[in-house]
């Protein structure tokens, strides 16, 4: 799930992302995951942003913080088919 898994595969995988961040090997798998099957629904923890994001720099991988915001959909523009839906005066 996004926007993790797109993080995870730009800083070298799980098992980098683990070793930078400190935190169990499993973590980063969870992340990816969403929350009715026990992950973070697509985002990482905030605690972890500062040094993902220094290690990138560090690195030059490009990583920005909001790179970290959570995915948000764009409804989609429902048509009602062609033509002019104003309103006009009766001739």
């Amino acid at each position: 799930m996004e926007p993790a898994a797109a993080i995870i595969e730009r800083l070298g995988g799980p098992k980098v992302v683990s070793t930078i961040t400190g935190a169990a090997y499993t973590a980063p798998y969870r992340w990816q995951h969403p929350r009715d099957k026990g992950g973070t629904g697509g985002l990482i923890p905030q605690k972890h942003h500062l040094i993902l994001l220094a290690y990138a720099q560090e690195n030059g991988i490009p990583l920005s913080a909001s790179d970290f915001l959570p995915v948000v959909r764009q409804p989609v523009p429902v048509s009602y088919g062609g033509g002019d839906h104003t309103s006009r005066p009766a001739e």
